[in-house]
């Protein structure tokens, strides 16, 4: 199960309290986990750039200490909206990994695993990577990134659009995924010299 293709949507001022009460809703479940009192829980992607045309699904994040077994968060999001996603594809980009990126390799390949669920109502999709994983860290770097450029949030509405209108008859957006790379290869090093600077990303900005 995963979201299917949806055109951009202007900017709802309202996503950013939903993000926020969805996330509650996850933290409240992720509460019998082991690790619970380290993970930290971020509004990440297009939704959580005030003025950025979207598709209209929430994309949240939780950091966590340790990556358990998929089964194990599957089961304490059991009561709320999340089911895990298993891809359009077998290789659909993102579902169990990260393509590795950046020029700064972690020397444990594990670091890129991830879990993966979505949410059909309301629309969400909730990544969940290591503390230590560098898509963690660039995920909220490129948020902040689009909320604070002007110039660098027009450019990549201009290529999501063009790639909306490229990818519209598609089954499903890996492809429309995967075309986007471009414009996360332009800015890398943006990314990285604003992890430096923080020494990862530490904090869960609010919409605004």
């Amino acid at each position: 199960m995963s979201p299917g293709p949806a055109a951009l949507v202007p900017p709802d001022p309202a996503w950013g309290e939903q993000a926020v009460g969805l996330l509650a809703v996850v933290r409240s479940a992720f509460a019998v986990l082991d690790g619970a009192q380290g993970m930290a829980y971020d509004h990440i992607g297009s939704t959580a750039v005030p003025g950025l045309a979207a598709k209209p699904f929430l994309d949240l994040q939780v950091r966590v200490p340790v990556l358990v077994a998929v089964e194990d968060y599957e089961d304490a999001l059991r009561a709320t909206t999340f089911v895990r996603a298993r891809g359009s594809r077998p290789d659909s980009p993102g579902v169990t990994a990260d393509v590795p990126r950046g020029t700064s390799r972690p020397d444990d390949p594990l670091v890129w695993r991830k879990a993966l669920f979505v949410s059909e109502a309301p629309a969400a999709i909730l990544h969940v990577r290591r503390a230590d994983s560098p898509w963690a860290a660039y995920t909220v770097a490129l948020r902040d990134l689009l909320r604070e450029d002007a110039g660098r949030r027009a450019q990549y509405e201009g290529l999501k659009r063009r790639l909306a209108h490229e990818h519209a008859a598609d089954e499903d957006y890996d492809d429309y995924t995967r075309a986007k790379t471009v414009f996360f290869d332009e800015v890398q090093g943006e990314l990285e010299r604003r992890v430096r600077a923080v020494g990862g990303p530490v904090r869960s900005a609010p919409y605004r």
